[in-house]
């Protein structure tokens, strides 16, 4: 690590701390040459291999810029799309690889899509799995609502066990 004040080529470490996530170390250091500190921060590198076969480092940026586009005109906040580049890039880091297929970027981004807005879905799932027909859009809605209905009837079940049980006990 070169000193930024002076161009040394060495430096040696102070004192090191890991961030409250676990994913970056915070390292002070300071040059032997001209005795100031500095300060770096040390992140493990994620890459995204393209389809070209090109790698590029991986950008929560273009992750919620990907999705902004799906979600234009619907209630979702900058915030909301922040929340959903960090929950995939968390996704991916668990897989434990250091190169990540453009393609399983794309199955990550789905699943908190989804939650976080049906229509938004859809449309980022229209280009992505690249629908060719309105065939594709009503099976893609079917599947939707089926898994809906299953959530929704499943909580019903529980009540109404509940709602059972207190009959029988009274």
């Amino acid at each position: 690590m070169h000193c930024p004040f002076c161009r040394h080529p060495d430096s040696r470490v102070v004192d090191s701390r890991t961030s409250d996530d676990g994913s970056t170390i915070r390292r002070r250091r300071q040059c032997p040459h001209c005795n100031r500190r500095f300060t770096t921060v040390e992140t493990a590198s994620l890459s995204v291999v393209k389809r070209s076969g090109a790698t590029e480092p991986f950008s929560r940026e273009k992750i919620a810029g990907g999705v902004r586009k799906a979600c234009q005109g619907r209630p979702v906040s900058e915030d909301d799309l922040a929340l959903l580049a960090q929950k995939v890039e968390e996704t991916l880091r668990s897989a434990g690889s250091a190169e990540i297929d453009a393609y399983e970027i794309g199955l990550a981004i789905l699943g908190p899509l989804r939650e976080l807005d049906e229509v938004a879905y859809l449309r980022f799932a229209s280009v992505y799995q690249a629908f060719d027909s309105l065939e594709d859009f009503e099976a893609a809605i079917t599947v939707l609502r089926a898994e809906r209905d299953s959530e929704q009837g499943a909580g019903a079940d529980d009540e109404s066990t509940a709602t059972d049980e207190d009959v029988r006990t009274t």
